[in-house]
């Protein structure tokens, strides 16, 4: 499985590499009180990585955060419902350890 995460990682790595080196025409991009000179590539990838975080705290806050509140809902329920577990008396073990 590390190896796996290793090729995964090394591909995105050679990908962002290539892009970067590809596209190096320098631009401007121009926000609401800043400039930004950057290169093309440098701009995609960054747009890439913001769009992937974005969209993953959009996952986390739509699906993941009310899905973990259901199932803490669920569990406090299930705890309240099931009863107490009797005492259970334990008889005098036959090995009196002599």
């Amino acid at each position: 499985m590390k190896i796996v995460r290793l090729l995964i990682l090394l591909a995105v790595l050679v990908g962002g590499l290539v892009i970067g080196s590809l596209n190096s025409q320098p631009i401007e991009i121009s926000l609401a009180f800043w400039v930004i000179k950057t290169t093309s590539g440098v701009a995609i990838i960054a747009s890439l990585l913001v769009g992937a975080l974005v969209g993953g705290g959009m996952v986390l806050a739509g699906l993941v955060v009310p899905m973990y509140a259901r199932l803490r809902r669920a569990n406090k329920a299930v705890s309240a419902a099931a009863p107490e577990p009797a005492a259970t008396v334990q008889s005098p073990s036959p090995f009196d350890g002599r």
